[in-house]
């Protein structure tokens, strides 16, 4: 009986992965140009049609970059270049997927933390507190999620890790903080809200790892509790 083809998928994935292991290996560099459609199929043993599959979807993950008329470059492989589809899922998540993801911040953001009160300069950590301070001044509900994010924002920069920085803004982007934040603010969530980042803060201050990692927790952990109840019960999320 003759061997079945090998499915396209299949054929792409391969090289999707051959052009993955060249970046990896330093065949192919940050910023270099990809030789043309024709020669890097016939390089690599593949079809034409699978490369050009292969390079899109690269293209989308942000590993390679098209440029009109110039050809297909490897990106500069940037953290943020290529988790930034890391956002969407977290964006357009739904249901238990939604609580997954507030789960794994909770375990991100609370190493991120005690991270950074290891390593926050005093500047970075001004920048935490006049966020802090931000948020006790007002009760608009807009301008305390901006300064929220902006605060834990600024904690994962200090935390001095790119690629978890991202991580982190990917799980804490604006519109998934958004609609978490619609729902849990009716609960009189701003006081409670507010106490957690102080205790944040002076762990910070105190430069005290395990302080930071649990005060972080006990904060988005708080959060995911209240999601999941809501889940619970079948208490629709705003969109």
């Amino acid at each position: 009986m003759p061997k079945e083809a090998p499915h396209k998928e299949t054929v792409t994935q391969r090289a999707i992965e051959q052009i993955k292991a060249m970046i990896a290996q330093g065949r192919l560099e940050p910023g270099q140009r990809l030789p043309t459609e024709r020669d890097f199929a016939a390089q690599l043993g593949l079809s034409r049609s699978s490369m050009r599959e292969a390079i899109r979807a690269l293209t989308v993950l942000g590993v390679l970059e098209a440029r009109h008329g110039s050809g297909v470059y490897v990106t500069q492989l940037e953290a943020g270049d290529l988790l930034e589809t890391f956002g969407v899922v977290a964006d357009l998540s739904r249901g238990p997927q939604l609580a997954e993801l507030l789960e794994i911040r909770r375990i991100m953001e609370s190493s991120a933390t005690a991270l950074a009160a290891a390593r926050i300069t005093p500047e970075q950590l001004g920048v935490v507190e006049a966020h802090l301070e931000a948020m006790r001044l007002t009760e608009d509900p807009e301008r305390i999620l901006a300064h929220d994010l902006a605060f834990h924002r600024a904690i994962a920069v200090a935390a001095g890790n790119e690629t978890l920085a991202v991580l982190l803004e990917g799980l804490s982007s604006r519109t998934f903080r958004a609609r978490v934040w619609r729902g849990y603010r009716e609960e009189g969530a701003f006081e409670r809200t507010r106490r957690e980042h102080e205790r944040i803060h002076r762990a910070l201050v105190a430069r005290d790892p395990e302080a930071a990692r649990a005060a972080a927790a006990a904060h988005v952990g708080e959060v995911e509790r209240w999601l999941r109840l809501q889940l619970d019960q079948g208490t629709p999320l705003p969109g």
